[in-house]
């Protein structure tokens, strides 16, 4: 699977820009604050509906203008798809696949499938666990598009559920009135129900990436593994894998905490807040990696997701955002030696220099808004 053309409308700092792209190694190349990261972020939003960079859509939407336009042209073997979304802050974005608008924007999911490696990567190792529920959340989309409507429903009822919470404990806390919770059962079965689903794949995908991430962290840093995922769930008692056993714990770890939850005024135990251990060893990576390490182990985890998707019958978009001029010598031409025989690889960078040799193919110069093939 390639993109075969990129086209943008008033998404960041292009008023409008027509990118035909190539399959093989693409490199967008200027001085940093000229675009080249808006390019491979519009397609990264195509694969999941968001970007890498911030957490809402406003900012996508060039200055002035009302809304925003991703559009692009796919091919998977002999097949192509014309894909496009519009960016309305404040109001619902369309989507349109073939000039039919008869779609949901979570229709998109699965056409574009992209691994991103960027210099945010590094809150996989040394940030909080919300870094980590993204990647897994995004991966399991990435692998079942499907999944976009089980979190959509995981975060409704989490919503739902939350302002009764928050209604029980200010009532209680001021003149010691009770509400009816009699209806917070009722949310309980909704949010265990989803949060298994949500749980059972988060687990399936933890023990099928984790061969890979081992594999990836060897051929990036060789002899300084072996590396260990393991997922936390928010409650101790919640050790299963399978959908109705994850339900019944989920069911018993929310009766336990109910009269906390009724305090605090907030929903303690889901996949909301469920972590990812990444251990190097015998220790967590986090706070004990060094930096060299910490890359190492984000890369891997990049390295693992594009090994198993392609494995899985539809080969992503690699994007390289920036991440050369981060990484030594050795891990650079470690990591674009891996990555080279890519369907589609994206690269931005500041310098030609910073683009290994290994990686060649098309080069666009991007400066002012303009995107020059060269």
């Amino acid at each position: 699977m390639h993109v075969t053309h990129l086209s943008l409308a008033d998404y960041r700092s292009y008023a409008r820009v027509e990118v035909p792209l190539d399959p093989g190694v693409t490199a967008f190349v200027g001085p940093n604050g000229q675009g080249k990261t808006n390019l491979v972020e519009a397609v990264g939003y195509l694969a999941t509906l968001g970007s890498h960079r911030v957490s809402s859509d406003a900012p996508l939407v060039r200055m002035g203008a009302d809304r925003a336009i991703i559009r692009a042209n796919v091919r998977q073997g002999e097949r192509q798809q014309l894909i496009e979304l519009e960016l309305n802050p404040g109001r619902a974005n369309r989507a349109r696949i073939n000039r039919s608008s008869q779609v949901r924007p979570r229709d998109v999911l699965g056409i574009v499938r992209t691994v991103l490696f960027a210099p945010e990567d590094l809150a996989l190792v040394k940030g909080d666990p919300g870094e980590r529920r993204r990647f897994l959340d995004e991966m399991i989309t990435a692998r079942s598009p499907r999944m976009a409507g089980v979190r959509s429903d995981y975060d409704r009822v989490l919503k739902q559920r939350n302002t009764l919470l928050k209604s029980a404990a200010l009532a209680r806390r001021h003149g010691g009135r009770t509400l009816d919770l009699s209806t917070l059962d009722v949310w309980d079965q909704h949010l265990a129900r989803v949060g298994a689903e949500l749980m059972a794949q988060r687990l399936d995908l933890v023990a099928a990436i984790q061969p890979l991430a081992d594999k990836a962290y060897e051929q990036l840093a060789p002899g300084g593994g072996p590396l260990a995922l393991e997922y936390k769930a928010s409650s101790p008692g919640i050790v299963g894998n399978a959908r109705e056993e994850l339900y019944a714990q989920l069911m018993a770890a929310m009766e336990e905490a109910r009269k906390p939850e009724i305090e605090r005024g907030v929903t303690l135990v889901g996949p909301h807040r469920d972590d990812l251990l990444l251990k190097l060893g015998q220790l967590p990576a986090k706070g004990y990696a060094s930096h060299g390490e910490s890359w190492s182990y984000a890369l891997a985890l990049r390295l693992a997701s594009y090994d198993l998707l392609k494995a899985e019958g539809n080969e992503p978009v690699l994007v390289l955002d920036d991440v050369f001029a981060e990484l030594d010598s050795r891990r650079r031409e470690r990591l674009a030696e891996l990555v080279a025989p890519g369907e589609q690889v994206l690269v931005t960078a500041a310098v030609d220099d910073d683009v290994p040799d290994v990686l060649t193919g098309t080069r666009y110069a991007v400066s002012e808004g303009t995107v020059e093939r060269l």
